[in-house]
């Protein structure tokens, strides 16, 4: 499951991708026509697990960028963390989406 997962592949079938870009989802699995977005609304539990992923994300790079710029402005720790995490932005966004969807999965297989 985590090697489909970080492939992106289908929770459901395993074998269709969810994106066909870094940011565009296919409206349904290649694989089984399953549909993706389910409602309108869907993926708005997918911005949980894009604040689990995204605050310790900048926080480990603040700790990094203070450590590398000992001595020099607090701001300038920011600033070179804000750098480096901002283009992470489409990675977040994947990986959320995908987490969100292999979690409903999961809820699904165990309801039924």
């Amino acid at each position: 499951m985590w090697i489909d997962l970080l492939a992106g592949r289908c929770p459901y079938c395993r074998r269709g991708r969810v994106f066909r870009g870094w940011i565009a989802m296919n409206e349904t699995c290649p694989g089984c026509g399953t549909r993706f977005e389910k409602e309108p609304g869907y993926f708005v539990g997918a911005m949980y697990f894009s604040y689990f992923l995204a605050v310790p994300t900048f926080a480990g790079l603040v700790l990094l960028f203070a450590r590398l710029l000992a001595g020099k402005p607090q701001s300038w720790t920011f600033a070179a963390a804000l750098a480096v995490f901002v283009p992470m932005g489409p990675l977040f966004f994947r990986a959320s989406r995908l987490m969100w969807l292999y979690f409903d999965a999961f809820l699904q297989k165990r309801r039924g």
